[in-house]
Order: C-alpha cells, then structure tokens, then sequence
C-alpha cells in the first residue's frame, strides 16, 4: 500500500507544503499573498545581479528580466515542485539574508492560452510562498496581466496587502500600453482597500514621466515609490554623456 507521503511525491504535489500554510482565493484557488506597509526600498536588484542583493539596507530583490533567467529546468519553481533538496539548499543560500523581495515576474503573454498564463500566475504564488516560509524573506506581491482580460484575476489573494509593486520597463513608449498601465493601476487602487504604496520598477530617468502614470493612485492619497536600479543608473549616465558631448 502506497503511504500518503509517498503519494505526495509521485504526483509531484509537493508545492502542497506550501499551500496547506495559507489560504487560497478566487476562481483558480490562487493561494493567498499580502505585504505590510514597510521600509522604502531605495534599490531594486534583479535576480540575476547576485552581487547587488546587499547594495543597500534597503534593496529588494526583483524579477523583471526574461524568464529563463530565473524560470528554466533547475529554475526556483521546478526546485519546489519536484522537492529537489539540493537545489533548493543552493537557493536558500543565493538568499541568505536577504530581507525583502518582489514576488517573481512571471510573464505573462497576450496571445497564448489563458491556462498558461493563469498557471504563471500561480507559479510566482508558489515561489513567493516559499521565500517567505523557507527564507524568511518580505514579499512584496506583484500586479502583472496579459490584457484587461486577466484583470478580473490578477489581485485574487491580495486584497489585505498594503503595498504592491509593478514594472513600467516596456510600458512607457507605446500609446497602447501606457493606457493598459493606466487602467490596470485604477482597478488595482480601486479594489485594493488597504493598499498604502506601489513600488515602481522603472528604468527611465524622467521620473515625472512614470509619476503621471500613477496619477490616479497618488491622487488617493498611495504613495509612489521609484526606487534606482543597474539600468536606471546606466541610463542616467548615458544621457548625461551625450549631453555633454552636445555641450
């Protein structure tokens, strides 16, 4: 007879460990994710950037980069997902006292089945859960959608969180996505009751240019928070050398 531990493994239920901890909300039972107001971040270091994880007393890591950087065969959720004891001692060792983080950007895609992107969705939920019950890490929940279409998903388990974050690096040029933005932050603020601050990963240097795309959050009184960044930084130099090589 098959013990039920063992049938935990055999049916690669594993991410259970971290389910059974919380609670899940919405149509696709998508666990539970909540953030207390807390310190400003002054730096967003990407997964990939190790060597920034402790740049400030303040840094939080973050995960808007390409997918395979973070997600691809021995990536943090197929570590989780198929219990993979080794490689998870190597994760919790990348983040050895880190403090606080951004649930996972998974991405998600406007002309690929819904399965697939809700299913992403749940992937930065089990990721989030496990840095935060195995890590002893604050994460900050994420607002990330395919269309309008996922809105009606996108915040299931978060509605007593006080801070959210969102990444702009894509969303500035284009009319279109500058008003998906701007639609996406108005439902988030309108169906968010405690929400309190919005951290912004931006990697332009007109910071008034992303602040008006949050408008309608900071006229409700939602602190907006941008905080530097590598790309940033490298940006702001850039254009300071051509403008000086104009001069």
């Amino acid at each position: 007879m098959i013990k039920k531990k063992n049938l935990k493994k055999l049916l690669n239920l594993n991410f259970v460990d971290l389910t059974n901890r919380t609670y899940n909300f919405g149509k696709y039972n998508l666990p539970y994710i909540k953030c207390p107001n807390l310190v400003n971040p002054d730096y967003l270091a990407l997964y990939s950037e190790k060597s920034n994880y402790h740049k400030t007393d303040r840094t939080f890591i973050c995960f808007y980069q390409y997918d395979i950087k973070f997600d691809n065969i021995k990536g943090i959720f197929e570590a989780i997902y198929h219990n993979d004891k080794n490689l998870l001692t190597k994760y919790k060792e990348r983040f050895k006292n880190v403090r606080y983080a951004i649930a996972p950007d998974y991405s998600e895609v406007g002309d690929i089945p819904r399965a697939e992107n809700i299913y992403r969705l749940f992937k930065s939920r089990i990721v989030s859960l496990w840095l935060c019950l195995e890590c002893n890490i604050v994460v900050v929940p994420n607002v990330t959608y395919a269309s309008e279409n996922y809105f009606d998903i996108m915040l299931d388990g978060m509605s007593d969180t006080e801070v959210v974050a969102f990444n702009v690096k894509g969303s500035i040029r284009e009319k279109t996505e500058r008003e998906l933005l701007a639609k996406a932050v108005e439902h988030t603020v309108n169906n968010l009751k405690h929400l309190k601050k919005i951290i912004v990963y931006s990697v332009s240097v007109d910071d008034k240019k992303v602040f008006k795309l949050f408008e309608f959050a900071s006229l409700k009184g939602i602190e907006i928070i941008i905080p530097n960044n590598v790309l940033k930084e490298r940006n702001f130099i850039n254009k300071e050398v051509k403008s000086n090589g104009q001069n």
